[in-house]
């Protein structure tokens, strides 16, 4: 009877810490919740809209215009937060179909400003 006790001990000991193990995995490792999946997935498309823009050669022609490489430009967009990557993305929704090249450019030049001004950027002299 002894060792039946001491054999269905370690049996229960092995269970308890086999079956906490996923616990243990899920804390460390963190949960993704559903919206936070979500709002991942939107930042990437609005990445990938805003990219289409600036791909397009009417785009790439009046930023260069303006002095601003395309590489820069997308060096920018990467660095941008999903929130203003969202608001960009939605600006160029925004704008009718045709009129938007001035719009976008106006939009990009103005987020450089920013970017520029907060010291994150070095793409303006004149902000210096």
């Amino acid at each position: 009877m002894p060792y039946l006790r001491r054999y269905v001990a370690i049996m229960l000991i092995a269970v308890l810490a086999l079956g906490s193990l996923p616990v243990a995995a899920a804390q460390t490792a963190g949960l993704v919740s559903t919206q936070s999946a979500l709002q991942a997935d939107t930042a990437a498309s609005d990445r990938e809209r805003i990219n289409d823009v600036l791909a397009r050669a009417d785009v790439q022609d009046q930023l260069l215009a303006q002095g601003v490489s395309v590489d820069q430009v997308k060096d920018r967009v990467a660095a941008l937060s999903d929130a203003e990557a969202r608001e960009m993305a939605d600006r160029l929704d925004a704008m009718p179909a045709g009129a938007g090249v001035v719009g976008a450019l106006f939009a990009v030049f103005v987020i450089l400003l920013v970017t520029d001004i907060l010291g994150l950027t070095n793409v303006f002299p004149f902000t210096r």
